[in-house]
C-alpha cells in the first residue's frame, strides 16, 4: 500500500492521477499537517477512489495537549468521520513522552465506533521506549501506527522498524514514513519487511503573489521563497512503479 500525505483537495487529486489508493489528508503540512476541512474530505470522496485517512491536529509542535486542545480534537474527529472519512490519524503523549491512555482509548472507540480505521500517527516516534508504546497501543486496539522508526528518516530507523515488524508486524500494522522516495522504497520494504509506505513526494508550484512590495508570506526557503508545496503526480506515479 502507497499512502500519499496530501495538504489539500488538490494534491488528493494529483495523488489519485498518480495512482496511489491511500491518503493522509492535512492541512498546513509546513506545520507537519493539521486538521483538514470536513468539506476538503467531502471533495476527496466524491471524486476520487482513494482512501482518506483524515489528521486530527490542532496545532504545530508536540502531543501534549491542553483539556481545551483534546476537545477540540474530538469534535473534529466526529465531524470528519461523519463527512466520509476511511479512518483519522492523531496522536496523544503525556508530558513524560508515554501514550496517554485515556485520550488514545477514547479516540479509538469513536472512530471504531464508526467502523473505520485508527492510526497513531507520529507522535510514535517521540515516545520514550517504542516497544512499551506500541504494546501500549495494541492493548488499545490501534489499527496502525505511522513511524520512520524514531529517526529523522525512516531509512535511517530502518533497524528498529524491522525490529518492530518481527516483534509486533502480526498485531498490528506498521506504515514506514519520512523522507520515503521512489528511489528508496522499495530497498526499505526488503530491509524492513514492512509493506507499507509513507510519502509526500512533494514538489513546488509558484504563486507570484506571494511577495509584495513591503511585506511577503513566504515559509520555504530559497529556491522556494515565493512557491508553495504540492503532491507531485509524477513523483506519485514513480513510488508506486518503484515500490510495486
Amino acid at each position: 500500500m502507497i499512502e500519499i500525505c496530501c495538504g489539500s483537495y488538490e494534491d488528493a487529486l494529483a495523488a489519485w492521477r498518480g495512482g496511489a489508493g491511500r491518503i493522509e489528508l492535512n492541512s498546513a503540512l509546513a506545520l507537519g499537517g493539521l486538521t483538514p476541512s470536513a468539506a476538503c474530505v467531502r471533495l476527496v470522496k466524491g471524486n476520487t477512489g482513494l482512501k482518506v485517512i483524515s489528521m486530527v491536529r490542532p496545532r504545530g509542535a508536540g502531543f501534549c495537549y491542553t483539556e481545551a486542545e483534546a476537545e477540540q480534537m474530538f469534535a473534529e474527529a466526529e465531524e470528519l468521520l461523519e463527512a466520509g472519512s476511511d479512518g483519522l490519524a492523531f496522536g496523544f503523549l503525556t508530558g513524560d513522552r508515554r501514550i496517554d491512555r485515556d485520550r488514545t482509548a477514547r479516540m479509538v472507540e469513536l472512530i471504531h465506533g464508526f467502523g473505520k480505521e485508527a492510526v497513531f500517527h507520529r507522535a510514535f516516534d517521540c515516545a520514550g521506549d517504542p516497544y512499551e508504546a506500541m504494546e501500549t497501543l495494541i492493548g488499545l486496539r490501534v489499527d496502525r501506527v505511522l513511524t520512520s522508526g524514531q529517526e529523522e528518516k525512516a531509512v535511517q530507523g530502518a533497524y528498529l522498524l524491522r525490529k518492530l515488524q518481527d516483534k509486533y508486524g502480526d498485531r498490528i500494522q506498521i506504515l514506514a514514513g519520512s523522507g520515503v522516495n521512489a528511489a528508496n522504497a522499495g530497498d526499505l520494504m526488503e530491509r524492513t519487511g514492512l509493506t507499507q509506505v509513507h510519502s509526500s513526494c512533494k514538489g513546488w508550484r509558484r504563486d507570484e503573489t506571494t511577495t509584495g512590495e513591503r511585506v511577503h508570506y513566504r515559509f520555504a526557503p530559497d529556491p522556494h521563497g515565493d512557491d508553495y508545496d504540492v503532491v507531485s503526480e509524477e513523483l506519485v506515479r514513480r513510488l508506486v512503479e518503484s515500490a510495486g
